[in-house]
């Protein structure tokens, strides 16, 4: 019987569920809706992404004909450029003509993506530069003992990844250039990154002024932390090294975390800011920096780690620097080979030298010996907080200071000191050493052949902060 506002559904066994049917149609057309949103969405970031990558050729000829050969097939190794170029959005820092490289470093992740590796190439690195044709605008390079970073004025980016596999012996697989606009928006994508400064920075030339302690730096604050030379530790360019593999390292703990990576929002600023900031070959594509960041979402942060060619300074050209062997040749072996320094035997110490920031006291009257020691303990590895003079001199024996916190790391130091006096400060809260120089000084041990721990580095889980 009908009520005479909507047929009566038909009752008995066979009569088809028609409401259910209905609620049917409509779960699959909501459903077919969201899946055709959510494929357009995603094929409209990825053609974002793609678009906000700047590309460069490479031809063939670029990185010669005897390249080393690719041993393991999955692993990856990329060459990782800081530009300095001073045009355009970055004429702020200086107007200076031409292009030239900040930094140098080769990121190695391994076949089975368990461990990856960060090695640093000092900018004043003496080596034998291969020869490279004249390309884009630029002489090109005649095959001479040089600079490293020589090989990028005179034939660009292919020129580089040419020196740097003929020096190492590695194969290389793609490059990625970051210049300073691009390295600001990475660090303020990530929310800012966490530093500790020893003491207040006030540096014109870096536009950087800070307080001292444990703070946040943004964008603009992280460019000037990692370009300051003279205005922090003791105004190497190896400092500047340490102190740029620390600040990598604490930005890859933030954006590795659970808090970018599981909110939407912030990993596609995180991945919007970071192809807008990189040049890379074409083999690069976003597909593969997507293949590849999924595969490391499950790396262990304690297995990145970062290491610094071993190096001393030269003999025969004062300010630059030579490899130390066999340990550099042994460290290309094993990126070469796709194998992990985690194993290597011939550490020296239960404390490695790169987790020991130590400041330097001059107890002498003889001038400039703090830092020509802080040069000594760099080439082992330690990271130089600050150089300054004792409050009296002289003092005549050579003594380590420490806290309760800084114990562990005494036998590290004295170990590479020629038998060095030692005095708890039981009220001292930093793991900081201090070692006060004294008339007794007479530089460092020989550093043994068998010695492997430069090669070894620090990894992410290194807090700069926890002094």
């Amino acid at each position: 019987m009908s009520s005479g506002l909507v047929d009566a559904p038909p009752s008995g066994p066979d009569a088809p569920p028609r409401r259910r049917r209905r609620w049917l149609r409509w779960v699959l057309a909501v459903t077919v809706t969201v899946v055709l949103l959510v494929a357009g969405v995603a094929v409209a970031v990825y053609a974002r992404l793609t678009g906000n990558i700047t590309y460069e050729d490479l031809a063939p000829d670029d990185l010669g004909t005897t390249r080393p050969p690719k041993v393991a097939g999955t692993a990856m190794n990329i060459l990782v450029v800081g530009s300095d170029q001073r045009d355009g959005k970055n004429a702020r820092y200086g107007r200076v003509a031409g292009e030239r490289t900040d930094t140098i470093m080769l990121a190695h992740v391994s076949s089975k993506r368990d461990n990856a590796m960060v090695i640093s190439f000092p900018r004043d690195s003496l080596v034998q530069l291969p020869a490279c044709r004249a390309t884009r605008g630029l002489p090109g390079q005649q095959a001479h003992l040089g600079m490293i970073n020589e090989s990028f004025n005179s034939g660009g980016i292919g020129c580089t990844w040419k020196t740097i596999e003929s020096l190492t012996g590695i194969h290389i697989d793609h490059f990625v250039k970051v210049d300073f606009t691009g390295f600001k928006g990475i660090v303020d994508a990530v929310g800012g990154v966490e530093v500790c400064l020893p003491e207040p920075v006030d540096d014109k030339k870096a536009l950087l002024r800070l307080p001292a302690g444990r703070q946040t730096l943004s964008g603009e604050q992280a460019l000037g932390y990692v370009r300051a030379r003279y205005s922090l530790g003791d105004g190497s360019d190896i400092g500047r090294i340490q102190r740029q593999q620390m600040f990598i390292a604490s930005m890859a703990k933030k954006a590795m975390s659970g808090e970018t990576l599981t909110d939407p929002a912030k990993l596609m600023s995180l991945l919007d800011a970071a192809t807008k900031s990189i040049t890379t070959d074409r083999g690069l594509t976003t597909g593969v920096m997507t293949d590849l960041a999924v595969s490391l979402q499950g790396l262990d942060i304690g297995r990145l780690r970062f290491i610094t060619t071993p190096w001393h300074y030269s003999l025969t050209q004062p300010g630059r620097v030579e490899w130390v062997q066999p340990q550099a040749r042994k460290l290309f072996q094993i990126v070469a080979r796709d194998q992990s320094v985690e194993g290597i035997k011939g550490g020296q110490a239960k404390v490695s030298r790169s987790k020991i920031q130590i400041e330097l006291r001059n107890g002498t009257w003889r001038s400039g010996l703090a830092t020509e020691v802080a040069a000594f303990l760099e080439q082992r590895g330690y990271h130089i907080a600050k150089i300054g003079d004792t409050r009296s001199k002289p003092h005549a024996k050579t003594t380590v200071v420490y806290g309760p916190n800084g114990e562990t790391r005494v036998p590290t130091l004295t170990g590479d000191l020629r038998r060095p006096a030692t005095r708890a400060m039981p009220g001292a809260r930093t793991n900081r050493l201090i070692l006060v120089i004294g008339d007794d000084w007479k530089g460092l041990k020989p550093l043994r052949t068998d010695d492997t721990e430069a090669i070894k580095g620090f990894d992410a889980t290194h807090d700069s902060c926890a002094t």
